[in-house]
């Protein structure tokens, strides 16, 4: 992720995460991080992201690992989806939520279109809602 938001400076976004405090999780990347105020998870990052949670009480945000969601969503930690839905079919690749995901049901919370066509839709976990 670095590499390509070093490459984009005009990027509204790019600023933000720059500047934000980072956890990383990874079976192969090794202390010191290249990226500026970034720490890398021990252990299962399941747990970890459980602890952070607890332990931090503001909200984290994953970006760039279906994997990972996976992992938290077994786990009931997952609050909030963000997704972003580009006017583009592919046809192929890897799927967000694949086979084996827990059926979970959501609520639209918010929804925005970006000029590109990008819609922007915010969906809360139900079982995270408060009633």
């Amino acid at each position: 992720m670095l590499s390509y938001w070093n490459t984009q400076p005009d990027s509204p976004f790019t600023s933000p995460l720059n500047a934000a405090r980072k956890y990383v999780a990874s079976r192969t990347l090794r202390e010191p991080l290249p990226w500026p105020n970034s720490t890398l998870l021990d252990g299962d990052a399941a747990d970890a992201v459980a602890d952070l949670k607890q332990q931090l009480g503001e909200d984290l945000h994953i970006m760039g690992s279906g994997e990972l969601i996976h992992s938290l969503m077994r786990r009931g930690l997952v609050d909030e989806y963000m997704l972003l839905i580009h006017p583009l079919v592919l046809g192929s690749g890897r799927r967000l939520f694949a086979d084996g995901s827990p059926a979970t049901t959501l609520r639209l919370v918010d929804a925005q279109t970006a000029t590109s066509g990008v819609v922007i839709a915010t969906y809360q976990s139900v079982e995270h809602t408060a009633a």
